[in-house]
Formats: C-alpha cells, sequence, structure tokens
C-alpha cells in the first residue's frame, strides 16, 4: 500500500512543492495509519490489459463528461466494458454511503475531497498499490488523499481559490501591483471601493455553508490550525486563528464587505464593477468572461492569497479510488493509473477545464500558456487539503455557523472559536 509520512502543513508551506516531495520520498512507510490500526495492505495489481465490466460513478460535469474521456482506455483495453453514472453533487454523498452500507458500491468512484476519511472510516476504500507513484501529485493532494499514513486513491484534479480584481479600476486608483500581504489587501479593497461605481470593495461570504474554505486558508496563513498534526484532536482555540477571524470580521466591521449579499451576483456585479474584487477557484474565469462579453479578459487579473507568515488557500477538486469489494479490482486500478497519466489529465483539461493534479501536466503549453492559470499554478504549490477526519463535514457545518456569528452578529473572535471548539470535540475526529 502507498503510505506517506504525515508532514506538517507550516512545513509543506515552506518547503514549497519539490521540497516537500523530496521530504516525502525520503521517508518511509509506516506500517500503522493514523487511526492506531494496520490498514491491510494493498494486493498487487496484476500484469496484462484490463478485462470484464467495470461501473464507475462520478459527479457533475465530470460525470458527464467521462466516458468521452474513456475511449483511450477502452481502445488499449478492447476486452473492457465501462458502465459510467453521473450523479448530482447535491445528493452524490448520500447515495455513496447507501450504497456502501448496503455493498453496492461502483468499482471505481469519483470522491470529494470532504469525504476521504469518511470513506475510509467505513472500511470503502482500498489502499493505493505500491505500482502507483505520487510523487508527481501536488503535495497538498497527496495529503488530500492520505489518511493517518496510508493513501487512497489519487488525486484525479486540483482547484484552489485565489483573489480577482478588476485590473482597470485598480489602475485608475493608483494600483499597479497587486497586494502581497494582509495589510494591503484589505487597503486595496478600500481604495477599490472609492472608485465611481464601487459599492463594495471585495465580496466575501459572510457565514453560511462553505465559508470555511475561506477563513480556513487565513488561519493557517497565520501559523494556524483547526486539527491536531495526528489529528486526533481539535485546536480551534489558538491566537493565530483568532487573529485570521478577526482579520476576516473587519472587512464586515469596516464596511468594505456586504454583510448580506444577494446570492448569484457574484459575476454581475465583478463585470459592473459594483464589487471589484472576489476570492474564488478557475471556474468563475468563465463565468465572468461569459458575462463580460469580448474583451473582458484583459480587463481582470487574479493574484495568489496574500502573506501573513505564509501565503495558503484551500486545495478543493477531487480524487478517484477503487471501493473494497469490486469483484473486478485489478482492471479498477488500471482505470485509476490511466487517468493519473500527464497525457490524459492534459486531454481532460482540455475537455473539461479540470485543473491537473500532477505538476508534470502543467509543463505542457496548453496549460500553462494561459496567464492565469500560471497563478493558479503557483498557489497549488502552497495549497492545503481540508482536513482528513471521518466528521469533518459536521465540525465544518458548526464552524460556518460561527463565521456567520462574527460576520453578522459582531461576535467576538474569541467567543466563536470557543464555542466551535466545544461543538467539535462533541462530535469527535471519528479516529
Amino acid at each position: 500500500m502507498t503510505s506517506i509520512p504525515r508532514i506538517s502543513r507550516r512545513t509543506l508551506g515552506g518547503l514549497g512543492a519539490a521540497g516537500a516531495l523530496s521530504a516525502l520520498a525520503a521517508c518511509g512507510r509506516p506500517e500503522e495509519d493514523g487511526g492506531g490500526g494496520a490498514a491491510d495492505p494493498a494486493a498487487p495489481v496484476a500484469e496484462g490489459p484490463a478485462t470484464g465490466s467495470l461501473t464507475i460513478w462520478a459527479m457533475g460535469a465530470e460525470g458527464e463528461a467521462l466516458p468521452e474521456l474513456l475511449t483511450g482506455f477502452e481502445e488499449e483495453n478492447p476486452d473492457v466494458t465501462l458502465e459510467v453514472t453521473p450523479l448530482p453533487w447535491d445528493s452524490a454523498h448520500d447515495k455513496f454511503t447507501s450504497a456502501i452500507a448496503a455493498g453496492t458500491a461502483p468499482d471505481v468512484a469519483q470522491v470529494g475531497s470532504t469525504w476521504m476519511a469518511e470513506f475510509v472510516s467505513l472500511d470503502a476504500l482500498e489502499p493505493t498499490p505500491e505500482s502507483i507513484a505520487l510523487d508527481d501529485f501536488f503535495p497538498g493532494a497527496v495529503e488530500g488523499v492520505t489518511v493517518g499514513d496510508t493513501a487512497y486513491g489519487v488525486p484525479w484534479y486540483v482547484e484552489t481559490r485565489l483573489v480577482y480584481y478588476r485590473k482597470d479600476i485598480a489602475e485608475a486608483a493608483g494600483i499597479s501591483e497587486p497586494p502581497t500581504d494582509w495589510e494591503g489587501l484589505a487597503a486595496m479593497a478600500k481604495a477599490l471601493q472609492g472608485q465611481p461605481d464601487g459599492k463594495w470593495g471585495i465580496a466575501l461570504q459572510p457565514g453560511g455553508d462553505g465559508s470555511w474554505q475561506t477563513v480556513l486558508p487565513l488561519c493557517w496563513s497565520n501559523g494556524g490550525d483547526v486539527v491536531s498534526e495526528a489529528g486526533d484532536e481539535f485546536t480551534f482555540e489558538t491566537p493565530q486563528n483568532e487573529e485570521a477571524l478577526a482579520y476576516y470580521q473587519s472587512y464586515f466591521t469596516d464596511g468594505i464587505a456586504d454583510p448580506a449579499p444577494a446570492e448569484g451576483t457574484t459575476e454581475q456585479d465583478f463585470v459592473s464593477g459594483a464589487v471589484p474584487m472576489f476570492i474564488s477557484g478557475p471556474w468563475m474565469m468563465a463565468a465572468v468572461e461569459g458575462v463580460g462579453g469580448d474583451g473582458f479578459a484583459d480587463k481582470y487579473g487574479v493574484f495568489v492569497m496574500p502573506v501573513k507568515e505564509t501565503s495558503s488557500s484551500f486545495l478543493g477538486g477531487a480524487n478517484i479510488g477503487v471501493l473494497q469489494g469490486s469483484k473486478n479490482r485489478d482492471s479498477a486500478w488500471k482505470l485509476v493509473e490511466y487517468l493519473s497519466r500527464p497525457e490524459v489529465q492534459i486531454q481532460w483539461f482540455e475537455q473539461v477545464t479540470d485543473m491537473p493534479a500532477l505538476q508534470s501536466a502543467w509543463e505542457d503549453e496548453k496549460v500553462s500558456s494561459n496567464e492565469k492559470f500560471e497563478a493558479f499554478h503557483t498557489q497549488l504549490e502552497t495549497a492545503l487539503a481540508p482536513p482528513t477526519i471521518a466528521t469533518w463535514e459536521q465540525v465544518a457545518a458548526k464552524f460556518d455557523a460561527q463565521i456567520e456569528q462574527v460576520c453578522k452578529q459582531d461576535l467576538a473572535p474569541a467567543d466563536a472559536l470557543e464555542a466551535t471548539q466545544s461543538e467539535a470535540q462533541g462530535i469527535g475526529t471519528g479516529a
């Protein structure tokens, strides 16, 4: 099985991609997983082409587009039959857990990045075989498939979040270069808010579902975290996290961000200049350019998250793994290996614009030629995955609720973190 020594989040940020990968490669393969028990060893994958039938579940646009990508796998393996089932994201988690409980899970599945530890706790995923190397994937993506010290599946595609800004409006405000630190980001948002069409300086989520994905990277950037390195206790209540949450709160208390934004207006407000900055992922490039029309791509730019101790951002995307109990597991792992080839990841990028999880794929001109994508590439080197604990979805919901109190009710960050810590301890880590 592929076992990965756990490396500090701060260490990953400080080493960068190459250094972190060297550290991973230099360490051995511990036999014990982080839960204190031995993970079942992954059997070798038989040589030869894939045969038989495979069922694959994938979500959203990826599920719809996957059959086209897999035509190459079918050509290489003419005796294999593939059945791809697309699932809506909003119902996929429940469908998976029901199928796992009933023993009717697919052979291969796309797995949401925050589901990994939960699925491992359900004994649903196979450890990654030794024959599938992980050393070319982004370090944060490898951490995202690692539970305890064992990797389950592989990263499939990645995404991270950057700051989008209107370059033309910034230039009109006398700003020619994007900021590099927390103070500079707040100052820029305030300056752009003062332009003729600016109602707010930056769009930020005032709590609610998923707001932790913006707040937690600020904690990481400040040297904080919310789960211990061992993954067995919560660490919400720290000075670093309090400072990070207070910084986020300041955008609302200082009137720079809207505490009650309308839903679904980010693209329109960005194009009109009403809100000339926001933080989001690569999918928003096509969204804002679709609203802005011809030439709008030249009016905006993106830049990496500003530095406190480090520049950290959320690493999302999805993984691909083989389900325990697959009756055709050798062929299933051959499919996972196929999807992990650089040329296939480049093909997938061209097909659906999902960012490759393999670092070598970014050397291809099809990926690297876009200046904005290169900024995402830079951020991916220090982006971090969510905590790989089985209960993270439940804990994150509690954190979101407290963030909303901070942004809308002016709750003291220290009180919000104390409440989150207490609620998280009541839920437990699932270890």
